[in-house]
């Protein structure tokens, strides 16, 4: 997995054309309706892109990023923090976050890969055109969901302080995965009977039919 790379402190740089870049720190940045706007960067605060408006790279350290429904940016990171994307939402190229939840309301859309490293990852009639990744975290993909690259869960590095129960996978009623499913390590894996998914390494599924899988 790629890691995220953000400077804690950021240099205000120069406006690209029509679009300024922002950046702050101590402070959230908002980018109002179907405004347009260059890069994005802020320490300690949140992120959020109105409906319909438009911004370059979007990261923060320290804070959440929220896309509004209709808004498109290049990509999306942080480190301490929680990504989401509202219905129509658009990324064009991955959604990064270290520690944090990453969620894609129906109709969003990533371009690029979509990973963490601790957090879940909720998926419902989105599409991801390249793959889900994560060490830690329960992935659900849902409602019809199109993940083109498969999915990943990486072996955690490191010392592991107790017995911990292992990320639930789960991939629901008529959702599509391409490529391969992944697990480097052990998970509790649920595959709905609509579901269509490629090859399976490390883990065995458990198929179920209804609305939700054994708890």
């Amino acid at each position: 997995m790629r890691t995220l790379l953000l400077a804690a402190a950021l240099v205000l740089g120069l406006p690209a054309a029509a679009q300024e870049d922002i950046s702050k720190v101590n402070s959230s940045i908002r980018v109002e309706a179907g405004k347009a706007a260059g890069d994005l960067g802020t320490v300690n605060g949140g992120i959020r892109v109105g409906e319909g408006a438009t911004a370059r790279e979007v990261e923060t350290v320290n804070g959440g990023i929220r896309l509004s429904r209709g808004a498109k940016v290049e990509t999306a990171g942080t480190v301490n923090g929680g990504i989401e994307l509202e219905e129509t939402a658009f990324v064009e190229r991955g959604i990064e976050a270290v520690n944090g939840g990453i969620e894609l309301a129906p109709g969003a859309e990533a371009g690029g890969d979509v990973s963490n490293v601790n957090g879940g990852i909720s998926v419902r009639g989105a599409r991801i055109g390249g793959r889900i990744e994560t060490v830690n975290g329960s992935v659900t993909v849902t409602e019809g969901a199109k993940v083109l690259g498969g999915i990943k869960v990486e072996k955690p590095g490191g010392w592991s302080w107790g017995k911990q129960r292992p990320p639930r996978i789960v991939i629901g009623p008529d959702s599509e995965l391409g490529g391969e499913l992944v697990f480097e390590r052990e998970v509790e894996l649920y595959v709905h009977a609509s579901a269509k998914v490629g090859p399976i390494s490390g883990a065995t599924p458990v198929r179920y039919e209804g609305a939700n899988p054994p708890n």
